[in-house]
């Protein structure tokens, strides 16, 4: 119940803290897998309110607005059996030798792909029918080796849908057998610079259903393009 209190008054300080506050609204919302109008319902408005204010056409939400709204989203998902607040639950930060960014707004993963001059090794046709929220920069060599099986949900920031960009990957096996027993799953998964990539690593990807990139962008670059 602690966890669940906590993790409220983290999306109430995105919400009250952002310039855009109905650009975080929807992205949570995105992230718990709620439509406007299963929302609306449950707030007992009507879509297009929810709508007005996702798109900042109403003013500035007040703390009551706010609450109701984070309280919607929770007590949907406990009826539909806590599948999300059951992965948000689990992702405890920690400090490691990765790199956690969060969006303000949600992007396909195609935009994404596109933004890192991706190329798509596996599973490119569910691009279009997912969004990155975040990604993590992943230093494969120290990180990957020295983790517990729990370490990998501290990967995974706010949430699990987002990106897991390996560093420093020889053949991107060891990466993907990582994300194959993690009980989180990303959105997807992106191998910097490598050149050759172990079949068993496509495979793993194609079985997990997670579009498997690769891309020679530069961090630095890889950090200026994924600015959102």
């Amino acid at each position: 119940m602690q966890d669940e209190y906590e993790l409220a008054y983290k999306i109430a300080g995105e919400i009250t803290f952002s310039k855009n506050p109905g650009s975080v609204m929807k992205k949570w919302r995105e992230i718990f897998g709620i439509s406007q109008k299963e929302l609306a319902e449950a707030l007992k408005v009507s879509p297009s309110t929810i709508s007005d204010y996702e798109a900042n056409r109403r003013k500035n939400p007040g703390i009551g607005v706010v609450e109701r709204y984070i309280n919607a989203l929770l007590q949907i998902d406990k009826r539909k059996g806590k599948k999300t607040l059951f992965q948000l639950l689990a992702i405890k930060p920690k400090k490691f030798d990765v790199i956690v960014k969060e969006f303000q707004n949600g992007i396909s993963a195609t935009e994404f792909a596109k933004a890192i001059q991706a190329k798509i090794v596996a599973n490119y046709k569910l691009l279009d029918e997912r969004k990155v929220y975040g990604y993590t920069l992943i230093d494969s060599l120290k990180v990957i080796f020295s983790f517990k099986y729990d370490d990998f949900l501290k990967l995974f920031g706010s949430t699990p849908q987002r990106a897991l960009i390996f560093t420093n990957e020889i053949s991107g096996r060891s990466a993907l057998v990582a994300v194959r027993l993690a009980p989180v799953k990303p959105t997807l998964v992106v191998l910097h610079k490598i050149k050759n990539i172990d079949k068993i690593a496509i495979k793993i990807a194609e079985v997990e259903e997670i579009p498997l990139l690769t891309t020679n962008l530069s961090i630095s670059e890889i950090s200026k393009k994924l600015s959102y």
